[in-house]
């Protein structure tokens, strides 16, 4: 029965196995969090990140429609795992539409340049670079609030105030709730929630080298043809946490494997590896992996917030040591 739910016949117990362990790791770590031992406090704060990263990447199946046969199942599932990522002030559809664009125009595609604006307000770059260089994500926190706040503030977008607002009194009854256990779920959250934009934002820093357009908000343009297949494949990069040991790329759902997904988009999460090695052997011309870029992560931590590199960029000649990478492109900031 709840096989035929699935797209995939060999897609039930990999699916299951995840959404598992979100809702546990999701339970398990808040009771960690409001707990009054120590290391349940710490185990909590990585349970609670790391469930939000999974879940973050189930969306990410859901927007491929890679999970369920059904759209709406996508659309019902990805709802409540954005409650678990604490982005349900976007809607699915706005999530699912940004990331689509993503694909088929092969660039960035947004509705402002961030880093435009933030020229203009030398005060708050400067804040968030002193920040950012205490690897506090600064720059993604912004980017995650501005989907709560353009709502109000730009007309495109005012028929989301209204999820806006009752999410904002769902989420504060909720933490509320929490606090009414144990305060220290007002510092030990943040934390965790801090944790999760880290690794979701390593994950995205260097799997591109794309251009950005402001045209989400309107009709796809010229720059929708301006680049083939062959541009794509040349400008993706797999970030992998492991070649040694592959069953590491499962801590992030093998969202590593990116230009297997790019070429095979429809796909699921746990085929990616297989198709991996099928589709490219070991040609790594575009795989990058760990132990460079963090060394890239660290070094650009600051100057990243403004940097967009080049296509085309010839980053294996280092490993990516001086791939600066771009921040800011999360498909779950939906703006």
């Amino acid at each position: 029965m709840f096989k035929s739910l699935f797209r995939y016949d060999d897609a039930l117990w990999p699916n299951v196995m995840a959404l598992g362990y979100v809702l546990f790791g999701y339970g398990f770590g808040f009771y960690g969090l409001v707990s009054d031992l120590m290391v349940l406090n710490v185990i909590g704060v990585v349970l609670v990140a790391h469930s939000m990263v999974i879940a973050a990447y189930l969306i990410h199946e859901c927007a491929h429609e890679s999970l369920f046969k059904d759209r709406r199942y996508n659309r019902w599932y990805s709802e409540l795992l954005l409650w678990v990522c604490g982005s349900s002030y976007s809607s699915f559809e706005d999530i699912k539409h940004k990331h689509n664009r993503h694909h088929s125009d092969r660039a960035d595609i947004v509705s402002f340049d961030f880093r435009t604006r933030l020229l203009q307000y030398p005060k708050t770059l400067k804040l968030i670079r002193l920040l950012e260089w205490f690897y506090i994500p600064a720059l993604e926190i912004m980017m995650h609030a501005l989907v709560i706040v353009l709502p109000f503030v730009k007309p495109s977008r005012k028929q989301r105030r209204g999820r806006v607002v009752l999410f904002i009194i769902l989420r504060g009854l909720f933490f509320i709730g929490l606090a009414s256990v144990s305060l220290k779920v007002l510092i030990l959250y943040p934390v965790a929630y801090m944790l999760f934009l880290t690794v979701m934002r390593f994950m995205d820093v260097h799997q591109h080298t794309y251009e950005l357009f402001e045209t989400l908000d309107q009709k796809r343009g010229p720059e929708a043809k301006l680049r083939d297949r062959e541009f794509e494949h040349h400008n993706t990069y797999s970030n992998l946490l492991s070649e040694r040991y592959p069953w590491l790329n499962l801590f992030v759902l093998n969202f590593c494997y990116h230009n297997v997904h790019h070429d095979q988009q429809a796909q699921p999460w746990y085929r990616l590896r297989r198709l991996h090695e099928q589709m490219y052997g070991h040609d790594e011309r575009q795989v990058l992996t760990l132990r460079h870029l963090i060394k890239s992560y660290h070094r650009y931590r600051v100057p990243r917030i403004l940097n967009a590199d080049p296509i085309n960029l010839d980053v294996k000649h280092d490993e990516g040591e001086t791939f600066i990478g771009v921040d800011g492109v999360s498909f779950l900031t939906a703006h």
